[in-house]
């Protein structure tokens, strides 16, 4: 079940990378716009799967080491 859920987060990861593709390319509006909403529901079906499949995000806290608390000197 894992192995399905790891394919299908490539597949929206591939639509998501080739719908970018598209967008750099000269489009007509309507097309555009079909690419647009594609690539937001792409985006939202990877969000949505991903969470499912990994449900325990890991953040870094604020001011965790890699953070620069101290401001550059002028």
């Amino acid at each position: 079940m894992f192995d399905e859920y790891l394919a299908r987060i490539r597949a929206h990861r591939n639509n998501i990378h080739r719908y970018r593709r598209l967008q750099r390319t000269t489009l007509s509006d309507l097309e555009r716009r079909f690419v647009e909403r594609r690539l937001s529901e792409e985006q939202a079906a990877l969000e949505a799967l991903t969470s499912r499949t990994f449900p325990v995000a890991l953040t870094m806290p604020r001011g965790s080491i890699g953070q620069s608390n101290v401001e550059a000197a002028p």
